[in-house]
């Protein structure tokens, strides 16, 4: 069992305090359920609510299971309880104005446990925990780098020996997945977009990764059917000069790294070769301006400006199905802030993460780009996942 130490917990929850104390002044009182941010900052999963007040210590109040909270958890200070009542018992008066995590928490959640505290004022700490987040520890990153190692060795070493004519989409992801399985990674696919589920990636052959997706990304995905539109297609079988497209999260010890990768069982048409390259050069333009201060959205828009109409036709998905984002941050989720888009405008921290994926799609073809994961520091970014700027032949 891999324990997260105490020390890390508590730099954690002073880095939440103090950006609370920067970005929401008048704050008194937090509130977090999402499991998500409570292993981030408890080293456990379980279920119940962080309370976090103004200088005092943060409490973990657990409802099940505490006998495993206490096994997991590092953090200082876990109390069991069996209902929300048992909250305000123990903490007393929380003050008129509470922060949650309103992306997360539904409507109905909030008001069974609000009728214990009666708070006036609901504000949210959705873009404050998001900050904190988007900043890896060293810890954090040495987790990341490992992530990334695996997932190099599957996509550039493992997925061509094993790809062959005649298997379907679900045949190769198994196997891709058993892989994965059997060298550390943990299985779940987390998205903190709401209302969105994923299973694995996506392993597509030909034009499937172009097939219309409800994922807000630029690959396309036809899949198990319209109930599970994830991870691939029993009835597609991969034929001679055909693409492979594989896009996949590699999850270790929480943390994510994501990657794709495009392969050929034989050779493709001239132009998916050129447009791939040209994939190639934007990511390699974009990384080269992500550096500590460096602004995701000029970033953005120095990049896409000189891309013709044309190429934009089919770039990062299709026609008015296209996502407006070159890169995006990754942690203890797949899709995490900040962006490389319009809007964000914050400049980008040192060792913040980015997945950055341009990928242009070719009808009757298929889409073809790449993405990898990078740590950005003060003088540049380093890819952790491996990088081969080829389309791999099988």
């Amino acid at each position: 069992m891999t324990k997260v130490p105490a020390a890390e917990l508590k730099l954690r929850m002073s880095n939440f305090t103090a950006r609370m104390d920067s970005l929401c002044p008048d704050w008194e009182t937090v509130m977090i359920v999402n499991k998500v941010n409570i292993y981030y900052f408890t080293g456990t999963q379980q279920n119940g609510v962080l309370l976090v007040r103004r200088g005092r210590d943060a409490v973990f109040y657990v409802r099940r299971s505490f006998e495993r909270g206490q096994v997991e958890s590092e953090f200082s200070s876990l109390v069991k309880i069996n209902s929300f009542k048992d909250i305000a018992a123990a903490a007393g008066d929380c003050g008129s104005r509470v922060h949650i995590e309103k992306e997360f928490v539904p409507l109905a959640y909030f008001e069974r446990l609000n009728k214990y505290f009666n708070f006036k004022e609901i504000l949210s700490c959705d873009f404050v925990l998001s900050v904190v987040r988007s900043v890896k520890t060293s810890y954090e990153l040495d987790i990341m780098r490992r992530a990334g190692e695996l997932h190099a060795k599957t996509l550039n070493d493992f997925v061509p020996s094993v790809a062959k004519k005649g298997m379907s989409e679900v045949e190769l992801g198994s196997e891709v997945l058993r892989f994965m399985l059997n060298n550390g990674h943990q299985g779940v696919a987390r998205l903190s977009m709401f209302n969105t589920e994923m299973f694995m990636g996506q392993v597509c052959f030909g034009d499937n990764s172009m097939y219309h997706n409800t994922f807000d990304g630029p690959g396309g995905i036809l899949g198990f059917g319209p109930a599970a539109p994830f991870f691939g297609n029993a009835d597609r079988r991969l034929a001679d000069n055909e693409l492979i497209f594989i896009d996949i999260g590699c999850m270790v010890d929480g943390y994510y790294t994501d990657k794709t990768q495009v392969y050929s069982l034989g050779t493709l048409p001239d132009e998916a070769y050129e447009y791939h390259e040209r994939c190639v050069r934007i990511l390699e333009d974009t990384v080269s301006r992500l550096r500590a201060g460096a602004v995701p959205s000029k970033i953005y828009e120095e990049v896409m400006t000189p891309l013709d109409e044309s190429f934009l036709e089919y770039f990062m998905g299709v026609r008015e199905e296209r996502v407006k984002f070159l890169g995006h941050g990754i942690g203890l989720t797949i899709d995490e802030y900040p962006v490389i888009a319009k809007g964000f405008d914050a400049p980008i921290e040192e060792n913040t993460v980015f997945a950055v994926e341009p990928k242009r799609g070719i009808p009757g073809v298929g889409l073809v780009g790449l993405e990898n994961t990078y740590v950005v520091k003060n003088s540049g970014a380093e890819c952790i996942t491996g990088f081969n700027p080829s389309i791999i032949r099988i």
